[in-house]
C-alpha cells in the first residue's frame, strides 16, 4: 500500500511540475533531486557511525595482517617452486 501511495504522490508530482512550466519547474525537480542525494548521503553516514560503533576493533585484523608469511603460509606452499612441483605432483 505504501508503495501505490508512492506512486501516486510521484505522478501528481510530476504532473504538477510539467504544468509549472519549464523555469519553474525545473528549478523545483532540480531542489527535490538534490534534497533526495542530500538526504541520502545523510543516511548513510549515520549508518555507518552506527555500525562503526558495533563493529569489532581493527587492531585485531591489523595484528594478523603483521604477523610474518612463515606464520600464516604452509611450509608446503613457502618455497618458491612450490606451485611446480605440485603441478608436477598432479601430473
Amino acid at each position: 500500500m505504501y508503495l501505490f501511495l508512492s506512486i501516486l504522490l510521484s505522478v501528481i508530482l510530476g504532473y504538477l511540475l510539467f504544468v509549472m512550466g519549464p523555469i519553474v519547474g525545473g528549478i523545483l525537480a532540480f531542489g527535490i533531486i538534490a534534497g533526495s542525494l542530500f538526504r541520502g548521503i545523510y543516511l548513510l553516514n549515520d549508518v555507518r557511525k552506527r555500525i562503526a560503533t558495533i563493529s569489532p576493533d581493527v587492531g585485531k585484523v591489523e595484528e594478523k595482517a603483521q604477523e610474518p608469511a612463515h606464520e600464516i603460509v604452509p611450509e608446503h606452499l613457502q618455497s618458491p617452486g612450490a606451485y611446480k612441483k605440485y603441478l608436477k605432483a598432479k601430473q
